[in-house]
């Protein structure tokens, strides 16, 4: 009788074939696919050689509860808002040549900024809200887009509000010194300055080291793989010593300044006896004051709809061991992105020439009957209402 092992059947000395890596921080699970951006030959070949510890892939992603599903619906309906709104602003700038001077090209660069909010921050606010499991730093690159856009909407409206004093300080010199090569300039440097802020955790003010040593500690090696969330990456020092006390409550309080003198010059102006030779300032001034009213309640919704959110941040460090009810976050959060959403609103719509060109192009395009004709003439010749 042969003592060859019947075909198919495994030999006793045979070794059985090695099992797939396991992470144990994940409970044994096998490692899948993880999400994460291509690597290059060089990583990838210091990659091949580094034991593999993996995370739930993105395609995995975690249960969303009905308060992330209402936090969700919230988040969309504000971006259907904020998106039109700003992107009709942008149209009806283009459309009419009586919108093209300083003033309207700041209010142009705010709309660009508040529809990236609705159709890239909100998204990624929303991926980040429901954690998936990735890479430290894909998760930083998420979270960036976040504070450049938000950072750009508050430089741009500090622009706007010195363009405004200008206009009441200045009147007769206005034109000279605030010129459309000039407002490019400042709209550029806006943006530049938005960048460097957002950017700076990824140049290294972030939570890596931290969480490397969390990584390290179970035995882990590599690139950490973290479910993905705001706090988990961006350092809180960073947050509340650098983009709160520099770029966020000085620019508050400027403005608050600023509106401040504006109503004083107007009031000084209006109380003013007119003279024979001298015309009529009061409709001048008149005419600036109800502009500086709609200044004063854009400062007041940037307060309300940055402080919370800052506020909160400043809890979380300085007071760590302090529990803040998710509720509350998410109503914070909800500020900040709205705020996007008012601005249309509270600009445009408070302006006679963004109202006449806003139904031009609603007639136009939407309802294909034509509107009347909009009063294109230069800037300078036209009413500032």
């Amino acid at each position: 009788m042969s003592c060859r092992p019947r075909r198919g059947a495994r030999s006793p000395a045979q070794p059985s074939p090695a099992p797939a890596p396991v992470s144990p921080a994940l409970g044994g699970s096998r490692c899948p696919q993880l999400w994460a951006p291509p690597l290059g030959p060089l990583a990838a070949s210091r990659q091949a050689g580094a034991p593999r510890r993996c995370a739930r892939p993105l395609s995995a992603m975690p249960p969303v509860s009905a308060f992330q599903a209402a936090y969700i619906s919230i988040e969309v309906l504000i971006a259907l808002v904020s998106v039109p709104g700003n992107v009709l602003v942008i149209w009806a700038v283009r459309v009419n040549q009586a919108l093209r001077d300083a003033t309207f090209c700041f209010i142009a660069s705010l709309a660009v900024a508040d529809v990236a909010v609705g159709a890239l921050v909100i998204p990624l606010a929303i991926l980040i809200n429901i954690g998936p499991q990735t890479y430290f730093h894909t998760c930083l690159m998420v979270a960036c887009p976040v504070l450049i856009l938000t950072q750009s909407s508050i430089l741009a409206l500090l622009a706007i509000a010195v363009d405004r004093y200008l206009r009441v300080k200045i009147p007769l010199r206005y034109k000279t010194v605030v010129t459309p090569r000039r407002a490019a300039v400042a709209i550029a440097g806006c943006w530049i300055l938005s960048l460097v802020v957002g950017l700076t955790p990824m140049f290294g003010w972030n939570n890596l080291g931290a969480v490397q040593r969390a990584w390290a500690a179970n035995g882990s090696a590599g690139e950490p793989v973290i479910k993905c969330e705001f706090e988990k990456v961006i350092s809180m020092e960073y947050m509340v010593y650098f983009n709160f006390f520099v770029w966020v409550l000085p620019p508050l309080l400027l403005m608050a300044l600023v509106y401040l003198e504006v109503f004083y010059l107007i009031r000084r102006q209006l109380s003013k006896k007119v003279s024979a030779s001298s015309g009529d300032p009061h409709k001048y001034y008149g005419k600036e004051l109800k502009i500086a009213k709609s200044l004063a309640l854009i400062l007041l919704l940037f307060a309300l709809s940055w402080l919370p959110l800052h506020i909160l941040n400043c809890i979380t460090l300085f007071c760590p061991s302090c529990r803040k009810p998710s509720l509350l976050t998410y109503i914070a959060i909800f500020l900040t992105h709205g705020n996007s959403a008012m601005n249309p609103i509270v600009y445009a719509f408070r302006i006679q020439k963004f109202r006449v060109t806003f139904l031009k192009i609603w007639n136009d395009h939407f309802r294909c009957q034509p509107a009347p004709p909009v009063d294109e003439g230069p800037p300078e010749e036209r009413p500032d209402d």
